[in-house]
């Protein structure tokens, strides 16, 4: 697993500064997804109508929703955009992995002033084990992208904008555990997965109407 460039920037941030690193309010991680982070404490209430969108590839403790067309906006290939709302589980031991790649990555490369090379100094664990969190909750915003069977827009139209705040998340935090958040973001439905999609409502279709009955 590569760090993302948002990590190493902030490794590289702290080295060269002993004053505390604030979260960006919008981060561009490599080409993948521009995330907002916005400062809400408490998990956002789920909104109100949209269709439950069926998972194509099994992604537990996740839930995604279309909450409608987007007027007049396609994608590069011409399909519809939708706006999407999802709940999902950043895992731990995915979050774990992160932090202990930062922290070895920040031992072997950064210069903290006034420390010994390859030593971490205090103030910088908190802000590594936000920026695991944040890269964590981006990984997966990118598996529910495709277990979902959509299609991410590029450059800013594909904006994921995740409702909880990082830093929050991150106080107390103990490697290991598993965070659960909420976002929004505009995307298509993958054509090439429209069938998977298909298939999975035909196969609950004969339950629904069986409960009716």
């Amino acid at each position: 697993m590569n760090l993302s460039v948002t990590a190493i920037a902030a490794i590289a941030f702290l080295a060269s500064s002993c004053s505390a690193f604030v979260v960006p309010q919008v981060f561009q991680v490599s080409s993948r997804l521009n995330v907002s982070l916005r400062m809400v404490v408490e998990l956002e209430p789920e909104p109100e109508g949209g269709e439950e969108v069926k998972q194509i590839d099994t992604m537990t403790g996740s839930r995604m929703k279309n909450m409608g067309p987007e007027d007049g906006v396609k994608s590069e290939n011409g399909s519809q955009v939708y706006t999407f709302w999802m709940t999902a589980e950043a895992d731990g031991t995915l979050i774990k992995e992160i932090i202990t790649k930062v922290q070895k990555y920040a031992s072997k490369k950064a210069n903290f002033p006034g420390f010994r090379k390859g030593q971490i100094p205090p103030y910088a664990q908190p802000q590594m084990t936000m920026f695991a969190i944040q890269e964590g909750v981006i990984k997966t915003c990118e598996a529910a992208v495709g277990a979902y069977g959509l299609q991410s827009l590029p450059g800013s139209d594909g904006s994921v904008e995740v409702h909880e705040d990082v830093k929050e998340m991150s106080k107390g935090y103990k490697a290991g555990e598993s965070i659960q958040f909420t976002a929004t973001f505009k995307a298509a439905f993958d054509s090439e997965k429209a069938d998977m999609q298909d298939n999975k409502s035909e196969e609950e279709a004969p339950e629904n109407e069986s409960a009716v009955a």
